[in-house]
């Protein structure tokens, strides 16, 4: 079941911002190991800063998640708003 107010924390949510450039270094990550293991003989610097960027991003992520986000709650305290 989707949240009532699925398209604003769509498009305002750092949560989904953040995890979207989590995905995107996740996606990097293989395709910049095997140009790095190419063509630079030491990419293990390239594996772990990879790593930990998509390791920070998720972190944030999940932090974003639980705070409060005026914009998407607005001063609902955690309810619903009024359909209308």
């Amino acid at each position: 079941m989707l949240v009532h107010n699925w398209r604003a924390v769509l498009r305002r949510a750092w949560s989904v911002r953040f995890m979207a450039l989590a995905l995107i270094f996740i996606v990097l990550e293989p395709v910049t190991n095997f140009v790095a293991g190419t063509w630079i003989p030491g990419n293990l610097y390239i594996q772990l800063a990879l790593s930990a960027a998509s390791g920070l991003l998720t972190a944030a992520a999940i932090v974003a998640r639980i705070v409060f986000q005026q914009q998407i709650s607005g001063e609902l305290n955690g309810k619903p708003p009024a359909e209308g």
